[in-house]
């Protein structure tokens, strides 16, 4: 059979199959495994007629089904000599014969068949011929010594000198760890010659890769049995001490575990903690080096070395200095700076005496973003001379963030306390614990419950951090925290630390902060420093009035800083700029007003009331609106209220019911009314006691339509008997109704005891009255007195949409 197709230029109505991913060579054997119907089918046809099977590599591995021109134009035609059929596959040992090409396709289903005809080679005779096929035959044999895998009667066919240079050719092709484009590109030269040199080349390529190879795998197996040979010399030498009950002699076998022999001792270490060192460096002695935990050894010996157990900033306290710079660095801020004074006093006094590891109470900077809490720690850290280590608490929910994680975890690192602490150097720096508010609770624990014992002075002597596994001395750092909501901390964690409260600015302080600070710092930052630039008082006014809306000044540092990169461009771009910004270059370099200067109603309304609110923004000003409507005694309550502020709507419902006599109204004015009661801004969460006041305002002026004064701000508790409360936030209240443009704020008389807390620019600006019941407030709030208003039935306000 054989014979016969080497005779054979043409062969007639041949299967034809396609293979993937490789090439069926001439004067191969190949073992084939077929899957896909077509091929399974084209196979069988094959070897149940003649055994002579076409074999083409298609030129896209993906392609499912490929047709004719998914193939490569030359193939291989073969004889099949077994076969063996599975459950889905077929497997076949095929020789091939000659290299072809298809002449005319004859179908293409079931599966494709071909008339196909044979190409012929271009044999070359010379001495070029005999001299490449001796030299590739003894790089293939260098090459299997190398390690070079491949088929077994291949190779011998190879190594034993047996096969003709055409034969050579495409058997070592076959062998070649090349890509399957450069396999086809073997088969398709037809030259002898041309198809020697190539098999050469790429032979020779790849010796080399088994070269290197091989040099790799000989150093990596040297490496190896060094680390083999010299535990093993260990484990002699610890039996040999053992035998003979020495102890180590201190002599250390590595620069490394010298080097940390020196560290421990450098460091300083508590002796319990040197202990705990020790024992761990004894460990990392006797561990291979390639023990994976000896890795997590040297960096917890890192970590405990690094750690400064005995290192201290100098404790120089100057009281002056410490108030010069405080005053230099912060307008403002008068009973912050004077508890943050007195704490150092403390501080001062206790110096040098037995007790002096008993630390005053940790302080809790409380108040709306942009008013210096964070900016202040740094201001304190400058004046003792020690270091300032800041970490923003604000989103973190593991309890491990703090405490450390155990050393059990691959990973594992202290928590951010001690990280602060080693960042630092020292073991007195400023520790600043930043948005302290912000943690959050979740499965992994109470980051808020972490911090208990660090910020406690009688327990932080002895802070313990799961990594360190060694107490560690807090009570000489200075912990100083930072909130917007002191509500918002855990009451056991608040209650180890002193609130100081840093109310809003008010416009006068907000204008000599701007001038004195703000402004010198953006002309700096931003390269104008020798074009003398300034701005007037009345710029800043007009900035800080129609640009900004905020308690600190933050917005209008980034509005200064915009006017200076404007200036900035024109002085690169040589353009005139101004040498005094005034109000005009103000609007002409932010843009239209974004604010009008008064928010407060514009006019005298029935039921609606300007009411006095705290948020973590500061004082805010809010409105209280109520309308009637026809209906059955229903309360209606919108604008995202919380429980309590529903309450005190409810409460201020019941008052007005039960006193309808006094204001005129009908008896049953509650079951044929129903009263809708919102607060805007409804995306914002509005809660707590203290609107009391002004919903029950509001109610009383809708149900006897009497306006409310539109310069009249209120806050204040109220109970079912009429009684005002007293309430918190006077301060941030007061500062944000004076900014609004109130001329009149009514307080519980309670409060009374707050006004020394006031800025004596607000006292200037607007008139403060104490009520202790609803009906004095109704006197001062209403246009006219509501209680000598004849009977009269509720003023109720109709809606189309709701008719």
């Amino acid at each position: 059979m054989e014979k016969s197709i080497s005779k054979l230029k043409l062969f007639k109505d041949i299967p034809v199959v396609a293979i993937r991913d490789s090439v069926v060579f001439p004067h191969t054997d190949n073992i084939l495994s077929f899957g896909r119907p077509k091929s399974v089918l084209a196979v069988n046809a094959a070897f149940q007629s003649n055994r002579i099977i076409a074999i083409f590599t298609q030129k896209d591995p993906e392609v499912l089904d490929p047709k004719l021109e998914d193939l490569y134009p030359v193939g291989t035609v073969a004889t099949i000599n077994q076969m063996m059929s599975s459950e889905e596959e077929v497997h076949a040992l095929v020789k091939g014969q000659a290299r072809v090409r298809i002449q005319n396709l004859n179908k293409a289903d079931p599966f494709m068949s071909a008339d196909i005809v044979e190409i012929e080679d271009l044999i070359e005779k010379g001495p070029e011929v005999e001299a490449l096929s001796r030299k590739i035959v003894q790089l293939f044999k260098r090459a299997v010594k190398l390690g070079k895998q491949a088929e077994i009667i291949t190779v011998m066919k190879v190594v034993s000198g047996q096969s003709t240079p055409l034969e050579l050719a495409d058997q070592v092709a076959s062998l070649l760890e090349v890509t399957t484009e450069e396999k086809q590109m073997f088969l398709e030269d037809t030259s002898l010659l041309s198809r020697l040199n190539r098999v050469f080349e790429a032979l020779l390529r790849e010796i080399n890769v088994l070269e290197i190879e091989r040099n790799i795998s000989s150093k990596t197996q040297k490496k190896f049995e060094d680390q083999i040979r010299k535990a093993m010399l260990r484990e002699k030498k610890r039996a040999i001490e053992e035998e003979l009950g020495e102890e180590e002699s201190g002599e250390l076998d590595s620069d490394d575990l010298k080097m940390y022999r020196r560290r421990i001792k450098e460091a300083k270490m508590p002796k319990n903690v040197q202990e705990k060192a020790e024992k761990e460096l004894k460990r990392l002695m006797q561990m291979p080096a390639q023990n994976p935990e000896s890795g997590y050894i040297r960096n917890y010996l890192d970590w405990l070395c690094d750690m400064p157990w005995s290192v201290e900033s100098p404790n120089d306290i100057s009281i002056k200095e410490a108030a010069r710079v405080l005053k230099k660095e912060h307008y403002g801020l008068e009973k912050a700076k004077e508890r943050i004074l007195e704490y150092l006093a403390v501080m001062k006094l206790k110096k040098g005496k037995k007790d002096d590891d008993a630390q005053p109470t940790i302080l809790c900077f409380v108040g709306p973003p942009g008013v210096g809490k964070t900016s202040i720690g740094r201001s304190i850290a400058k004046a003792l001379g020690r270091k300032f280590v800041r970490v923003s608490l604000g989103g973190i929910r593991d309890e491990a963030e703090i405490r450390g994680h155990r050393r059990t975890y691959v990973g594992a690192l202290p928590g951010r306390i001690i990280q602060g602490i080693k960042n630092a150097g020292t073991k007195n720096p400023v520790f600043m614990l930043d948005e302290i508010d912000k943690l959050g609770v979740d499965f992994r624990g109470d980051p808020s419950s972490a911090l208990l014992e660090a910020l406690d002075p009688e327990q932080n002597k002895e802070f313990s951090d799961h990594y360190l596994e060694v107490p560690f001395d807090l009570s000489k750092v200075m912990f100083i925290a930072t909130g917007n909501v002191a509500e918002n901390i855990i009451e056991p964690l608040r209650d180890r630390m002193e609130i100081i409260r840093f109310p809003g600015y008010t416009q006068d302080e907000k204008q000599k902060i701007g001038k004195n600070f703000l402004w010198p710092k953006q002309i700096k930052l931003h390269g104008l420093e020798g074009k003398k630039i300034d701005i007037s008082d009345e710029a800043l006014n007009e900035i800080i009035e129609k640009y900004t809306r905020e308690s600190g000044v933050r917005e209008l540092e980034r509005l200064l800083a915009s006017i200076c990169r404007k200036i900035a461009k024109n002085v690169a771009e040589r353009r005139k700029y101004p040498k005094v910004v005034g109000v005009s270059e103000v609007r002409k370099l932010l843009g239209p007003r974004k604010y009008s200067s008064l928010l407060a109603e514009k006019k005298d309304e029935v039921g609606v009331v300007t009411g006095l609110a705290v948020t973590a923004a500061g004082g805010e000003i809010l409105f209280v609106e109520v309308v009637l409507m026809p209906g059955k005694g229903k309360l209606y309550l919108t604008g995202q209220l919380g429980e309590v502020m529903k309450e005190s709507a409810k409460a201020a419902f019941s008052w007005a019911r039960s006193h309808w006599k006094d204001f005129g109204l009908e008896k049953d004015f509650g079951s044929k009314t129903d009263v809708h009661i919102h607060v805007p801004e409804g995306a914002v969460p509005k809660d707590g006691p203290s609107a009391g006041v002004a919903l029950t305002t509001a109610l009383i002026s809708a149900l006897t339509g009497i306006p409310v004064r539109k310069d009249v701000g209120m806050t204040g508790e109220i109970t079912l008997r009429g009684k005002v409360m007293e309430i918190g936030g006077v301060k941030e209240k007061t500062i944000a109704g004076y900014r609004a443009g109130l001329k009149i704020i009514i307080l519980p008389y309670d409060n009374k005891k707050d006004l020394e807390e006031i800025p004596s620019e607000v006292k200037k600006g607007v008139k403060f009255v104490f009520v202790k019941s609803i009906e004095e407030v109704l006197n001062i709030a209403l246009k006219e007195n509501p209680f000598k208003v004849p009977k009269v039935k509720p003023q109720i306000q109709s809606f189309p949409a709701l008719a």
